[in-house]
């Protein structure tokens, strides 16, 4: 297993930041603890940065315009880690952006006053499959991730099925593209079919509710 500080097999970094000088800051904190920083972006381009750099993990720093970075991030169609930063800690903005971040494979959320040292372990989580979420953030992000579900609006076909069930193994996009022989756009066309007749904000939460109603075969 690789490890941050593994100048071998180091989880490559790209540090996404409307300000510069946040930018500049976040990378060198990161380098400091052996971290790889594989470039610096603004956001505005995001899903051409992440195809022309190829990064492990993406490290956003949401600042005080936490709606306009979330919009950006709700506009990348990419199966990578996201660890975000955010300034903004009520429970609306949580949970809009809880929202964004579940449609990524895994995520971390912390504040951005964190102590670095806790900026690194949440990225080591990150790499170990894991999610991470600050502390102080979790009373309000269980408040906001609560609620009831409603009934499905349809019977899941037999694909949709098919698709469900590698959801719930933690595959990807492409891995259930490459285990069914369909295309990714196929793959992602079944995952939001299933989500709308689940009444899921995420493929968490899809798996989540399809697990509550019986539909996942251990």
């Amino acid at each position: 297993m690789s490890t941050l500080a593994n100048a071998d097999a180091e989880a490559q970094l790209l540090i996404v930041a409307a300000s510069p000088l946040s930018r500049a800051g976040l990378t060198a904190l990161l380098e400091e603890r052996g971290c790889f920083v594989r470039g610096q972006v603004d956001g505005e381009a995001l899903e051409r940065d992440i195809d022309r750099l190829e990064p492990d993990i993406l490290v956003i720093d949401f600042g005080w315009e936490t709606g306009v970075m979330r919009a950006r991030l709700a506009r990348i169609d990419k199966d990578i880690p996201v660890l975000a930063l955010i300034v903004e800690d009520d429970e609306a903005s949580l949970a809009s952006l809880l929202g964004v971040l579940r449609a990524f494979p895994r995520f971390a959320l912390l504040l951005s006053d964190s102590d670095p040292d806790a900026i690194v372990a949440a990225l080591a989580a990150l790499e170990q499959g894991l999610t991470a979420i600050d502390p102080r953030l979790t009373d309000m992000l269980g408040s906001a991730a609560r609620g009831d579900y409603p009934p499905p609006s349809d019977a899941l076909t037999a694909r949709e099925n098919e698709v469900l069930q590698l959801l719930a193994r933690g595959l990807t996009n492409r891995a259930i593209a490459q285990e069914l022989g369909i295309t990714q756009h196929t793959v992602k066309f079944h995952v939001n079919a299933i989500m709308s007749k689940l009444h899921a904000q995420s493929r968490t939460e899809a798996v989540v509710r399809a697990t509550q109603l019986g539909l996942i075969v251990l």
